[in-house]
């Protein structure tokens, strides 16, 4: 068993109908410490509505030299891509 105590990405969400942004990580022994230390090293002015914790080790990411196959395969796919289709003037400003 580890000594070390856990690190915890730290997402602020700044205001309500906006995303959640990574701003930082942490050590905390637990998410109940992790969420006061990212209150307190995170949100000092009042900048946040919402704060989410996850441990490091949850977080599962794709490798970046592999983003030509993660990302490029719906290129060759122009019906996800409107950019051929006529809109009626009627529509106005879409």
């Amino acid at each position: 068993m580890s000594n070390e105590t856990p690190l915890w990405e730290v997402f602020i969400r700044p205001r309500n109908g906006l995303s959640h942004k990574h701003c930082g990580s942490l050590h905390a022994a637990d998410e109940v410490l992790a969420l006061q230390a990212a209150r307190d090293t995170y949100t000092r002015r009042g900048e946040g509505v919402s704060i989410w914790v996850v441990p490091s080790k949850a977080i599962f990411a794709s490798d970046p030299d592999q983003a030509a196959e993660n990302f490029e395969p719906g290129v060759d796919k122009v019906y996800r891509h409107p950019t051929f289709y006529d809109i009626p003037e009627e529509v106005g400003h879409m």
